[in-house]
């Protein structure tokens, strides 16, 4: 008897169990549902309310159309503002680098001119020694002027030409003229009768003026 009343207690206890379990879990979901909703409602009047502000700003762009207008102008600025920033930098740039090679030109001008020059200082070396023993003057002669010759030859090469002088008529471009004396034949009058020293010009540039003797 005390077996089955003890029983009966027991089943009863479990169908209040899940009665109870049953309630909580029905509570559980009615929060559930209620936080979705909220959630959804939450949403939805997020939504209305950029759909309203962007209404509100339809309408101001329509009702103001400078605004538009000063937009499109102001990334115009900023465009050719960037255009002309990097502009200015690559001019720097510009500017920076041809002073550097201006500047290592005028440093090694003369570099290439002098290495030239070098196997005619060797040669004048040579002709210098050999006139210690030399009793040929024709031979020591002939070795000068053919040290002269690689003189000239370099010269040309460099881009040096000797101004005319021989009979041509006195230019005050090219020729300076130190005297005047009676010309030796009327078809020498206002020409050139001698050179004392001869002049030379560089690339078509006057670097030395021919001084002259002129006749009258």
């Amino acid at each position: 008897m005390a077996h089955s009343y003890n029983l009966a207690t027991f089943l009863i206890q479990q169908i209040k169990d899940c009665n109870f379990n049953n309630d909580m879990k029905k509570e559980k979901e009615t929060k559930v549902e209620e936080t979705q909703k909220e959630a959804q409602e939450m949403k939805n009047e997020a939504q209305n309310v950029k759909t309203e502000t962007q209404d509100v700003e339809n309408v101001e762009t329509q009702e103001n159309p400078e605004i538009e207008e000063v937009n499109e102008w102001e990334v115009k600025f900023n465009t050719l503002n960037d255009s002309h920033l990097r502009l200015m930098a690559d001019f720097d740039n510009y500017r920076k680098r041809t002073i550097k090679e201006k500047a290592d030109l005028i440093k090694n001008a003369g570099e290439r001119i002098i290495c030239d020059f070098l196997p005619i200082v060797d040669n004048f070396e040579r002709a210098l020694e050999s006139m210690k023993t030399a009793e040929d003057v024709e031979a020591v002669r002939q070795g000068v002027e053919l040290i002269y010759n690689q003189v000239m030859a370099m010269m040309r090469a460099n881009g040096v030409a000797v101004i005319e002088t021989k009979e041509v008529p006195f230019d005050t471009e090219y020729h300076e003229a130190i005297t005047t004396i009676p010309a030796p034949t009327p078809e020498l009058k206002d020409k050139i009768v001698d050179c004392t020293t001869k002049g030379y010009t560089m690339n078509e540039k006057v670097i030395r003026h021919a001084k002259v003797v002129v006749g009258n």
